[in-house]
This record gives C-alpha cells, sequence and structure tokens, in this order.
C-alpha cells in the first residue's frame, strides 16, 4: 500500500476533531490575511494622497473623524459655503487657494457613483493630478499659480479654458473609472437626479478617490440637493510656512464650529491605524501558534492514542518507523496547506469586501500573501504533530499488541 494512500485514511479517521483543528488554523490565517490586506493598500494610500492632493489643509464638519478622510465629503453632514468667504475676506496669510465640495450619491446603469459639486477653477488650481488632462499646467512651489493655455492657441484650447473658469450648470466633468466603467466618451450625456449632463471632458487617471467621481459645478449640486448654500468639506492649499507658523489655529479661531486638520495630521492618524492594525495581526499569528498548534498537537496525540494498535500492525509488516512518521507529517503537511489556501481565500475577500468600509480604500488581492498564508499554516501544523508523530514512530508493536 502507498503511504500517501495511507496519509489519505488517516486524514478522515475522527472527522470532528480534523474540523475543529482545521477551523483553527483557517480562522486565524483569514484574519492575519484580511488585516495584512487591508494595512498594506491603507498605507498606499495614504502615501498616493500625500503625493498628488494638492489641498493640505481641509474643513471638515465637527462629527468628521480623521479616519473619514478619504470620504470626507460623503458622510452626510455639511457647513456653510460662507465659510469660504469668510476666508476669502479674512486677514489670514498663506491662503493660496480654496476648494468647496458638496458630494451626493447617484446611480447610473445601476451602479453607485458620487456626484461632487466644485467651483471649477479653484478646483483645478489644487488638483496636481488633474494637470494630466492637458486642461492647465501648475507649477510646483507654495503659492504657486497655474498657467492657464494661452488665447491664441486653438479652439479645443478655449473650451478648456472655458471649462476652468465657468463650467455651465448642464455640463460634468468624468473620473477615469467612470468613464471606463459606463464606456463615456466626451460629449455624451448624463441622467443625474433626474437632470441631463453633458459629459464635457474625461479627466486622467489619477489613482485617487477622484477617478471614481463625476463632477459639475458647486451650485448646481447644492440645487440638486436641496440643502441650500453648503458644502461638503473645504479643501484649503496653504503655503508651507505660514502652516508652520499656526495657520491652522488661526483657520480654527475664525471658524470655530467646523474641524480644521492639515495633511500631516491625517496622515498620522492613518499610520497610527495601519500600526495598530500590524500590532492585531501579531496577536492573532500569536493566537494561531498557541491555540492552533495546541488543538492540532491534541489531535494527533489522540489519533496516535487511538489508533497504536493499527500502527503496530504496520510496523509488524515491515513498516520503518521513518515510513510512520513520514504519514502522521504529511498528514499535518495537507491540513496546514488546506488552512493556508482557504484562510487566504477567505482574508482576501473579506479584505476586498471591508477595506473600503474600515479603512475607506480600495483593496486588491495580495498573490504575495498566499504564499506566506500556506508557510505559516504549515509551519504551524508541522511543528505542532512533530512530537505525537515521533512519538507514533517510537512505537514499539508488541507492545501494542500485549494492550488489551
Amino acid at each position: 500500500m502507498r503511504m500517501w494512500t495511507l496519509v489519505w485514511r488517516e486524514i478522515f479517521e475522527r472527522k470532528s476533531q480534523l474540523v475543529t483543528s482545521f477551523l483553527s488554523i483557517l480562522l486565524g490565517i483569514t484574519v492575519i490575511v484580511s488585516i495584512k490586506n487591508i494595512t498594506h493598500y491603507s498605507e498606499k494610500a495614504v502615501a498616493r494622497e500625500m503625493d498628488s492632493l494638492g489641498a493640505n489643509i481641509l474643513i471638515m464638519p465637527k462629527s468628521v473623524t480623521l479616519q473619514d478622510y478619504y470620504a470626507a465629503d460623503m458622510q452626510g453632514d455639511t457647513i456653510p459655503e460662507e465659510y469660504v468667504t469668510q476666508l476669502a475676506m479674512s486677514d489670514l496669510e498663506g491662503l493660496d487657494n480654496l476648494s468647496p465640495k458638496l458630494s451626493l450619491p447617484v446611480t447610473l446603469q445601476g451602479r453607485s457613483f458620487t456626484l461632487t459639486g466644485i467651483l471649477p477653477k479653484s478646483e483645478f488650481q489644487a488638483k496636481a493630478a488633474w494637470s494630466g488632462a492637458g486642461i492647465f499646467s501648475r507649477p510646483a512651489g507654495c503659492g504657486a499659480m497655474p498657467t492657464l493655455p494661452f488665447a491664441g492657441d486653438d479652439k479645443k484650447t478655449l473650451v478648456r479654458q472655458r471649462v476652468i473658469d465657468n463650467l455651465e450648470e448642464g455640463e460634468s466633468l468624468v473620473g477615469a473609472d467612470v468613464a471606463a466603467t459606463l464606456g463615456l466618451k466626451a460629449g455624451d450625456h448624463l441622467n443625474l437626479l433626474d437632470r441631463q449632463f453633458k459629459v464635457t471632458a474625461l479627466l486622467p487617471q489619477t489613482g485617487t478617490i477622484d477617478d471614481s467621481r463625476i463632477f459639475a459645478h458647486l451650485h448646481t449640486v447644492q440645487d440638486l440637493s436641496g440643502k441650500g448654500p453648503v458644502v461638503s468639506v473645504i479643501e484649503v492649499v496653504g503655503c508651507c510656512q505660514e502652516i508652520s507658523n499656526g495657520l491652522v489655529g488661526k483657520i480654527n479661531r475664525l471658524l470655530p464650529e467646523a474641524k480644521v486638520v492639515t495633511i500631516t495630521q491625517i496622515a498620522d492618524a492613518q499610520i497610527k491605524m495601519n500600526h495598530m492594525m500590524s500590532r492585531l495581526s501579531a496577536v492573532f499569528l500569536a493566537i494561531i501558534v498557541v491555540v492552533g498548534g495546541a488543538g492540532i498537537a491534541n489531535y494527533m496525540f489522540a489519533n496516535v492514542f487511538e489508533r497504536r494498535r493499527e500502527i503496530g500492525t504496520l510496523m509488524s509488516l515491515g513498516a520503518t518507523s521513518l515510513l510512520i512518521l513520514k504519514i502522521f507529517l504529511a498528514k499535518a503537511l495537507l491540513l496546514g496547506a488546506a488552512g493556508g489556501v482557504g484562510g487566504y481565500v477567505l482574508g482576501t475577500v473579506l479584505a476586498v469586501v471591508l477595506g473600503p468600509k474600515l479603512a475607506g480604500v480600495p483593496v486588491l488581492p495580495m498573490p504575495l500573501l498566499a504564499v506566506w498564508a500556506i508557510l505559516i499554516s504549515v509551519g504551524v501544523t508541522l511543528v505542532a504533530s512533530y512530537i505525537p508523530a515521533r512519538r507514533a514512530a517510537r512505537l514499539d508493536p508488541c507492545a501494542t499488541f500485549q494492550e488489551i
């Protein structure tokens, strides 16, 4: 009889304990994979936002937390639009650009998207990532203003400049992901909240949440919302030196009913969350080693104890101690591999589903985690099974036959 035939027969002995041991490994690996996956993409989102987000100060409703930053304008709460006027009319130095927004959920072709109202000129000045559209070029540096196209370039350039200055009531700008999902192109029409919008331009791929949004004029979106002159968030491009000199505190004193944070605070809060999740995954790894390993060791010890006569029979028929050791370790190997693969699949599904809700970022499968999941799972099962397997390999066939 071949070794693997014996291994498969061994696997299905004591099924209840086998299932319990398998589940302890499966659930532990699932939690580790999901946490690691979400943490990885959360860290990437922080880095991406730091690189591509022109605004470095955010003015939000008091109820919005720092963890809601990636969707700060989708929390439902609003602040008065007059805050923009107060900031513009104040004597605060270092406010290079103010970009108010109001966002509403919309449905197109059975899919959910976000309609965001903007003041076009302010928004284009704040979005360095949009420069790829060719609508304007934005020089780097604090206080730098965008260079608009020359009036004599061509008709297309003039249209772009008009979009920056106006963005008419029935016009919209569509993010790259929305355009790809719905198959849209410039000149198409959209029905948003019972109002027709023309797709004036498609925005370039930015790798941010802007890719999944549709943009229209702020006042048009305010009319559609029925909430009056309010905004969800105000993004501010502040001069770096003025921020270090207390600009955030000055804005807080000017607008005491709002929450004012800087990109540094946002990044710090997200980094702390990522560290917490990393420590949490380490805790679950320890739980797997202790609880999962103890469960598998107990299962193997019980299996050896109950089947020592069968083991003695195999050894009396010529099976060597090495073969017996291999049978039990191969059984542990299969159990660990199944737990690792299953845990990776379940953990990845959980991360993809829960990532946008927990961390506000899209999460994709990470094949590298499959390797780590299998290595951890197999390692735990082999280590936990070695002593019981060695005990089985050292059984004396004569002693097992003498037992009553």
